[in-house]
């Protein structure tokens, strides 16, 4: 048996019990998962904690959320105004009124998810299952038509300070000369458009933070991988799957976009001071050059860790890197490290660069085998925490942490210098 199929098998197994093992099922999605039989939308869906681990309520949750979802839409993504409402009503009542000052948001986030991933054709195409009551109501209700052609005063839609100007600036990619994404016909929805719902109705019931510029980076991959998914019934209601593992995501990682809580225990300057410590602690004279360059983690790593990574990488790439990132009990522990192991496996060309090249270097980071650098990462979590690892005989150069409890292949334990079988 090839080594695919013996990790296909062991996860077939581990999601075939009636109750999920949730820290056996992070052990395996932490060293990859399978790009087969659906495995990784299905076990995402598990680890951002929008399945339950007993498998009997599946069905039922889902039903669930999905109706709800296509409750949102219907209560949200409507046509203002009544016969009693005008447009010019100045009470802040009318739904008109709400109806102008959403607009200031959907317009960036139509800018955005207009130019999202345009390394991929993948959000310019079709979707197989538009929304019936978007893409069949002669345009009303498609949010790209509400889009005004005005300039977007700056709010808290962008991030500012930290050392950079705009994260809109930020996340701009490299070498794109693309255009924005045109809609298609009446009838049919781009995946960008669904994206776009996806993000108004997130800023809509979400109040208190709203939209932020790199959220799009966030929600994009994970609406490609559920659209992707060879079960044609989970395919069918990527949308609503998707948008609810966002929800869920962002609520670990929503400090990261408040800009009130930067300098909290869980704001993205916490963060950052994190990733400058464990760089100084692993790689002292990295860590010392940047210092003497004055060059602040704010200037690369503000993006790395806001947008988990998702501009440093290309999608296949990102998708590894977060089946490690969402299998991580201590949620982004692991970022960091993984952060720290990219500066290191580049480390001869910043240490003999000047203050210029290497904000180039860091901000544009090299394509590279992620492995490298998840095993870099690894090294660097255990030196940091001191945690044991088992060494797992279907791959023994994949280690997996301590206490794994897998039935059906055996196991070398290494712990405290002492060999046991497990």
């Amino acid at each position: 048996m090839s080594l695919q199929k013996a990790r296909i098998q062991v996860f077939d197994e581990a999601l075939g019990k009636d109750v999920i093992d949730l820290e056996y099922l992070r052990e395996l999605a932490f060293q990859g998962i399978p790009d087969a039989n659906g495995l990784r939308p299905l076990v995402w869906r598990i680890l951002l904690l929008y399945l339950p681990l007993e498998k009997n309520l599946w069905k039922s949750t889902l039903q669930q959320k999905r109706q709800h979802y296509r409750n949102y839409i219907e209560e949200i993504i409507v046509s203002p105004g009544g016969p009693s409402d005008h447009p010019l009503n100045v009470s802040p009542d009318s739904s008109w009124s709400a109806y102008f000052k959403d607009n200031e948001v959907l317009l960036q986030i139509d800018k955005d998810v207009r130019r999202l991933c345009p390394d991929i054709s993948f959000f310019q195409l079709a979707t197989e299952f538009p929304c019936p009551e978007i893409a069949y109501s002669n345009g009303v209700k498609r949010l790209h038509r509400r889009v005004q052609q005005s300039v977007l005063r700056f709010s808290t839609l962008e991030r500012r300070g930290l050392g950079v100007a705009k994260l809109s600036n930020e996340i701009r990619r490299k070498d794109t000369h693309a255009g924005d994404y045109a809609p298609l016909r009446e009838g049919r929805e781009a995946h960008w458009e669904v994206v776009e719902r996806m993000l108004f109705l997130y800023a809509k019931l979400n109040p208190g933070q709203g939209y932020v510029q790199g959220m799009n980076e966030i929600i994009g991959p994970i609406y490609h991988t559920f659209a992707c998914d060879p079960n044609i019934e989970y395919r069918r209601y990527a949308e609503a799957d998707c948008f609810f593992c966002f929800t869920n995501l962002m609520a670990e990682i929503r400090d990261f976009y408040i800009r009130t809580l930067d300098e909290s225990s869980s704001g993205i300057n916490n963060v950052m001071v994190k990733l400058s410590e464990c760089l100084k602690k692993n790689d002292p004279m990295i860590w010392n050059l940047l210092e003497v360059q004055e060059l602040r983690p704010q200037y690369y790593s503000f993006r790395w860790l806001t947008l988990l990574l998702s501009q440093e990488f290309s999608l296949p790439d990102l998708e590894r890197i977060w089946d490690t990132l969402f299998a991580d009990a201590k949620r982004f522990d692991f970022l960091i490290c993984i952060c720290c192991a990219m500066m290191y496996l580049i480390r001869h060309e910043i240490l003999h660069g000047d203050f210029a090249s290497n904000v180039k270097l860091l901000q544009n980071f090299p394509p590279m085998d992620v492995s490298l650098i998840l095993n870099k990462a690894l090294d660097i979590s255990k030196k940091q925490n001191r945690v044991n690892f088992t060494v797992c005989t279907l791959d023994p150069t994949r280690p997996c942490l301590v206490g794994c409890t897998r039935t059906g292949a055996t196991h070398s334990r290494r712990v405290a210098g002492n060999s046991a079988t497990s």
